[in-house]
């Protein structure tokens, strides 16, 4: 099943809790210590923008890339109210072409987690080193093996926001070390009318359950799985190496310390070094 096609729309609502412009000071200040300070930069898999906003705010000129379209929609959508001058380009990142080089590229919300065959990760990386400037800047994160295992493991969360809710059935297959999280979306719609507007084949599965007032007011139940691959820090210096990176730095980036056993979430730092 397609992934962020009826969770797109609320997407940014479940992530609300999640510090994009602390992460986006954090990304920033790295950045700059690698004298990134303006310049054009790729957001890979940016989703519905929140990074590349944040990033444009402090003078990057960004280009964001990711393969859904209805997240890419929200993106434009929030770039006509900043003003903004972001280039956004509907392309798989592991496939992705760009018009020329960047100064930097950055991806964050472990984006590169989706990506669940590691000669394709790798696939990836070549790209990014093909299109950075020299000596450029390639800054990721990702989900770790103990986020997947002891964190997210065979746990079911569920979340109700008023106008949305959500069921997350979590399985990690540990020999396969792949994540699957199937979700069930419950999305309110304002009226009738609205429902019968929204495009069709946005999901496999519908139901319409109207609330108690019997106002017309309905929810409309989406079903989506999703896929991704525990990594380790280790292989990910390995494919940056095969790729033609070098590897330079990683965070915990929680703590912005080095990584440790209990990390759920690492930085990674590389450089391009030649073509």
């Amino acid at each position: 099943m397609e992934e962020y096609t009826s969770f797109a729309s609320v997407y940014d609502t479940f992530m609300d809790n999640v510090p994009y412009e602390e992460w986006g000071e954090y990304i920033y200040r790295l950045l700059c210590s690698y004298s990134v300070e303006s310049g054009i930069v790729l957001d890979l898999g940016c989703g519905t923008g929140a990074m590349t906003e944040i990033l444009a705010g402090y003078g990057y000129d960004m280009i964001g890339v990711d393969s859904s379209e209805d997240m890419l929609e929200l993106a434009m959508e929030k770039r006509l109210r900043s003003g903004h001058d972001i280039l956004y380009l509907l392309q798989d990142m592991r496939e992705f072409e760009l018009y020329g080089t960047v100064r930097a590229a950055v991806s964050v919300c472990d984006s590169l987690n989706y990506i669940t065959d590691p000669e394709d990760l790798k696939t990836v990386f070549r790209l990014v080193n093909n299109y950075l400037d020299p000596g450029g800047i390639f800054l990721f994160d990702f989900n770790t093996e103990y986020k997947y295992r002891e964190v997210l493991a065979d746990h079911t969360f569920a979340e109700d926001r008023g106008e949305c809710s959500f069921i997350w059935d979590n399985y990690y297959y540990e020999e396969e070390r792949i994540n699957e999280y199937d979700l069930t979306l419950f999305i309110r719609e304002t009226s009738l009318q609205q429902q019968q507007a929204a495009e069709p084949g946005t999901s496999i599965l519908e139901e319409d359950l109207y609330d108690d007032q019997g106002n017309g007011a309905l929810y409309r139940k989406y079903q989506e799985t999703h896929y991704q691959r525990a990594y380790t820090l280790s292989e990910m210096k390995e494919l940056l190496r095969e790729a033609g990176l070098v590897f330079v730095d990683a965070y915990d980036m929680e703590t912005r310390e080095h990584p440790q056993e209990t990390s759920e979430r690492i930085c990674v730092i590389a450089r391009e070094q030649g073509k």
